[in-house]
């Protein structure tokens, strides 16, 4: 008897049939407390080779100079692009970890909503690279970019799609 797909498969498989996922509600699905919390990033929509979301950065986020901290920036690039990896893989049960995290930080941000755009670059074998552009909501201008390499891992011995 087949087991029942976990969340995360179910919604992989929707993404693999073409469906863009608008406002996905991923509460048990990862980092939540880090990822909604700490960073308040919110996921506005979730497709096979692309992930959408945004946070409203305040002082919080700041570091001494009163501009939002480089990590900040360093983790939103991380989370959405592994967000976007581990769809890609989820159905087959396995899981990604990032190898390398190159964020460039372009200009200074204070507070306001930023948006921020994954896309997929390239899949080979089982490395994936993924581009991250963060813009401001209210200019369009971006405040950082990253670049991503995520690593598909084995799965684990009894490990399937459903968890």
């Amino acid at each position: 008897m087949e087991q029942p797909l976990s969340a995360l498969a179910v919604l992989a498989r929707r993404l693999e049939a073409g469906e863009v996922v608008h406002r996905p509600d991923v509460s048990g699905l990862g980092h939540d407390t880090f990822v909604r919390e700490t960073l308040g990033l919110r996921f506005d929509e979730f497709a096979r080779d692309r992930i959408v979301g945004h946070l409203e950065p305040g002082p919080q986020h700041w570091q001494n100079a009163g501009i939002v901290h480089g990590g900040v920036w360093c983790a939103v690039v991380e989370t959405l692009a592994s967000w976007g990896a581990a769809l890609r893989v989820a159905t087959a049960g396995r899981e990604v970890v990032g190898v390398s995290n190159r964020t460039e930080f372009l200009r200074p941000h204070r507070t306001g909503r930023i948006d921020a755009v994954a896309s997929l670059v390239d899949e080979v074998g089982h490395l994936q690279w993924w581009d991250v552009v963060l813009t401001r909501a209210r200019d369009g201008e971006p405040v950082a970019r990253g670049s991503v390499r995520l690593q598909q891992l084995r799965a684990r011995a009894g490990a399937t799609a459903a968890g």
